[in-house]
């Protein structure tokens, strides 16, 4: 196996200012030590991605990702020089039309072994609104998630079930790249779904029976959560956590919460609470956080996938009165 030498993290951090923001690609944790000598090196697009090849590659990779801690996802960009480093990984992991700076810069990498996780499961289209009944033209704005994907949600790493059918295809291409060590990428894979399978019968349980079944969120990610475990959800400002909802969105909120007996409004920790509280406000709820795993901070409820996702069940089970 010809494994190039992983960029040291060092090299690899180059500035990306996006407004008032400085962002930088980061080296994840199994690349810190900067020796990556017999590894292969794999550029995860982002957390989700990185925790994958982190969890199956283990002590067989160097892992980099190229959105930093507390960057919002979306909103990274990547400079020539970046793209041209990204040409020296051994495999990309990534989701494509999540972050179109990413997508580009893949496709000028020239790298052979590219995953793109949202062929390794079916994406769906999903609304805003969970309510068959909801008037999106009231709100005069469009809220379907649209990353570039025809309409396609990308936040499938938020249902376990597709998560699991992604890390099987991550473990089938680290095998590849790296057939030395493919039987320990089976293994890890096993392993982890295996976790993935016993995490999904923790929310099938704990959100079997509940007060409501609706939840407001400022993001619109949880589609696919909503719909494996029979939920409804209600984002605030659609595909953009920072947008400004429409004062016809806040009003028919304001009835959904009324109507559903909803108790909460959540927010994302990468984005913060302003929409949530303006909306909780107006109509007595209470805040918390409901995290769409884009990345994790010090700031994170839980340090790595499933903690932060049992948090989530946690606070989703305290909304809406599990039972």
């Amino acid at each position: 196996m010809n494994v190039r030498r992983l960029i040291p993290a060092a090299a690899l951090a180059g500035a990306v200012t996006l407004g008032a923001t400085t962002l930088t690609a980061c080296s994840g944790a199994s690349a810190a030590g900067g020796n990556t000598d017999g590894k292969l090196a794999v550029t995860a697009s982002f957390y989700p991605m990185q925790f994958l090849a982190e969890r199956i590659g283990k002590e067989h990779v160097a892992v980099t990702t190229l959105t930093k801690p507390g960057v919002e996802p979306h909103d990274l960009e990547i400079t020539p020089k970046q793209t041209g480093r990204l040409g020296e990984s051994d495999v990309i992991l990534y989701l494509k039309t999540l972050q179109p700076a990413v997508d580009k810069a893949v496709a000028q990498s020239g790298v052979k072994n590219v995953v793109d996780a949202g062929t390794l499961t079916a994406l769906e289209a999903h609304a805003a609104s969970g309510h068959d009944d909801h008037d999106h033209a009231a709100e005069g704005e469009e809220h379907d998630h649209d990353h570039g994907g025809a309409g396609k949600d990308p936040h499938v790493w938020l249902d376990p079930a597709k998560y699991a059918e992604i890390a099987k295809g991550v473990g089938a291409a680290l095998g590849k790249a790296d057939p030395a060590h493919a039987a320990d990428y089976e293994k890890n894979t096993a392993t982890l779904v295996t976790e993935l399978g016993s995490l999904d019968t923790e929310f099938k349980d704990g959100l079997k029976t509940t007060a409501s079944k609706t939840f407001i969120t400022t993001h619109a990610a949880f589609g696919y959560l909503a719909e494996r475990y029979g939920l409804d959800q209600e984002g605030i400002s659609g595909i953009d956590p920072e947008s400004e909802p429409s004062p016809a969105r806040m009003k028919d909120l304001q009835g959904v919460a009324a109507k559903d007996k909803v108790t909460t409004v959540f927010f994302e920790t990468l984005v913060g609470d302003k929409t949530a509280n303006a909306l909780a406000k107006d109509t007595g709820l209470k805040t918390d956080v409901l995290d769409p795993l884009e990345g994790i901070t010090d700031k994170s409820q839980g340090a790595d996938y499933f903690e932060v996702m049992r948090s989530n069940l946690k606070n989703l089970q305290k909304a809406l009165g599990a039972k």
